[in-house]
């Protein structure tokens, strides 16, 4: 997994590539803690995420309350990972783009 991040005004944007998983989930959250400070919008990009696990689903939503909830959007989900926030029903309380 690769996460590389960019910074719009006062939105940091991760884009995360490969498998978010038991292995990678802590890489992740180190890159949501490090890109915190100076914003007030998270946008975490997934459109390279071809897997993720209960483990990178527990990332993600540790980021969305660590970030705040309307602060916090998942973006381009992969038709693999829009099906898992489905069938979890974390679809319906991330903000999902």
């Amino acid at each position: 997994m690769t996460v590389t991040a960019k910074k719009e005004e006062n939105t940091c944007i991760l884009t995360v590539e490969g498998r978010l998983d038991t292995l990678t989930a802590p890489e992740f959250d180190k890159a949501v803690e490090e890109h915190l400070d100076g914003c007030e919008k998270m946008v975490i990009d997934m459109a390279g995420v071809d897997y993720i696990s209960s483990a990178g689903i527990r990332s993600v939503l540790k980021a969305h309350h660590t970030v705040g909830g309307d602060n916090f959007v998942l973006r381009s989900l992969s038709k693999n990972a829009r099906e898992i926030f489905r069938m979890t029903g974390f679809d319906k309380a991330l903000n999902i783009e």
